[in-house]
């Protein structure tokens, strides 16, 4: 597998990264597993948080190095790759300051005698991460993981090696010891392996459909746990009650954001039928008005996709989709010159015989269905593999909580594209994947929650 770091915005390559060997991989994980068995990962929890403190001080005082690197190397925009990163600040302090009250003892009235329940490291994980957020993907795992005191080996996307070793030079140098995260440039034939493994206890991925279900089953086959945040089809309702223009300005960012690589960014747009004329005009503005160019230019407001495979990739769904009966409204095509950029595009005519019905649609594409009333928004909605992130648009708050109750996805948001905090827990269900990273729950997925009993 070859790790590359190549320029989205002028498809040039920048530097080419060699694989860690088989011996390398077996020493990390000699060396992860050992840690695991040291007082630094089962003895006093302090020192660890000391090192999120420490870790999130220097992200912050890095922002903007890192920033260049993320837009540089994957195509996002430097705004956004600042907020990126300062929100792997945020998390890492969040943990420093939360962990320990995640962590202690928790009683159970009961009436067999004292009873409690404590939370201990599991031992040694393996993370497979995606390119779309390559520092926030990678502080997701890190930061729960480190205070509860798993070592985790790395295997992030292959067309963002330099910041998989940026972020593993700033856990070092916060002062975490050699095995508490590891970046290990390998092939999945090597993840294969890793997880296979009996000094490994747990997997968890970000990553495409195909990408968790492979995970899954070596994980299953070797009775392994995993988390796993796959791919989303969300869907973005906006009701006839609704402020449209703020609807349509939250839908255009929710769906162009990133160049569209967002899995819970706004795909399916589910407009009520009373607003349904006004609402596209809109969007097709907001669209129109988008500035396409260099992703380290504050002025852009597009950038490109990642790679040439995700936008030829996107350009073929958007091709098969119309050929299947779609009606194409703006867009459609690459945009000539080099780099990997996309138009800003919007589908709407898609019938449920489409596969377009189905698919993720990973870049600027958006689909737009007409519904008539709440019950037509929740069948459209539920109708789908994945059950990630949805956002409701009314002025109603009765009308959106019951909307978010009915719609079966992992996180809905009232009123805002949906979003990410690290206090708020971040997963999905059906073919989105299952667990969840993020706020106390995520630091709970890989403990041993130990019943201790006294008995009466």
């Amino acid at each position: 597998m070859s790790y590359q770091t190549i320029n989205p915005a002028s498809n040039k390559l920048i530097k080419s990264w060699p694989a860690h060997s088989d011996e390398q991989v077996e020493q990390a994980l000699a060396t992860a597993n050992a840690l695991y068995h040291s007082s630094w990962s089962k003895g006093d929890i302090q020192p660890r948080l000391q090192i999120l403190q420490k870790l999130a001080t220097l992200i912050e005082q890095r922002t903007d190095e890192l920033a260049t690197a993320a837009s540089e190397e994957m195509g996002k925009l430097i705004g956004q790759s600042r907020c990126e990163v300062e929100l792997c600040a945020q998390i890492a302090r969040y943990y420093a300051e939360n962990a320990e009250r995640f962590l202690a003892p928790v009683r159970y009235p009961s009436e067999l005698g004292e009873a409690w329940v404590e939370h201990h490291p599991v031992g040694v994980l393996v993370a497979v991460e995606p390119w779309n957020f390559p520092f926030y993907q990678l502080m997701r795992v890190l930061a729960p993981n480190l205070a509860a005191g798993n070592p985790v080996l790395a295997k992030h996307a292959q067309n963002v090696p330099h910041c998989a070793s940026l972020f593993a030079e700033l856990v070092s140098e916060a002062g975490a010891p050699e095995g508490t995260w590891t970046n290990l440039f390998i092939s999945n034939e090597q993840v294969a392996g890793l997880i296979a493994d009996d000094r490994v206890q747990g997997a968890a991925l970000t990553g495409s459909e195909r990408a968790g279900s492979a995970v899954a089953q070596q994980a299953g086959k070797y009775l392994k746990k995993t988390t796993l945040e796959l791919g989303g089809n969300d869907v973005f309702v906006v009701l006839d009650d609704c402020d449209l223009d703020k609807a349509v300005e939250a839908g255009a960012g929710a769906r162009l954001s990133n160049c569209g690589q967002v899995c819970t960014a706004a795909k399916r747009f589910l407009v009520h039928e009373k607003i349904a004329e006004a609402f596209m005009a809109k969007l097709v503005a907001a669209f129109e008005a988008v500035k396409i160019g260099d992703p380290l230019d504050p002025n852009t407001t597009l950038g490109p996709l990642s790679s040439a495979e995700a936008r030829d990739r996107l350009d073929k769904q958007v091709k098969n989709a119309v050929e299947k009966g779609a009606e194409l409204v703006l867009g459609g095509k690459p945009v000539d010159g080099e780099g990997c950029f996309y138009q800003p595009t919007i589908l709407t005519g898609i019938t449920r015989d489409n596969p377009a019905w189905f698919e993720e649609f990973f870049g600027p594409v958006a689909q737009i269905y007409i519904v008539r009333n709440d019950d037509e928004v929740v069948k459209l909605a539920n109708d789908s593999h994945y059950g990630l992130g949805g956002a409701v648009f009314t002025s109603d708050m009765a009308r959106g909580k019951a909307l978010a109750s009915r719609i079966e996805t992992g996180m809905v948001y009232i009123n805002s594209a949906t979003n990410t905090a690290a206090e708020l827990p971040f997963g999905g269900i059906k073919r989105s994947g299952f667990g969840r990273e993020l706020s106390d729950l995520g630091i709970k997925e890989f403990v041993n929650q130990k019943l201790v009993v006294i008995s009466k």
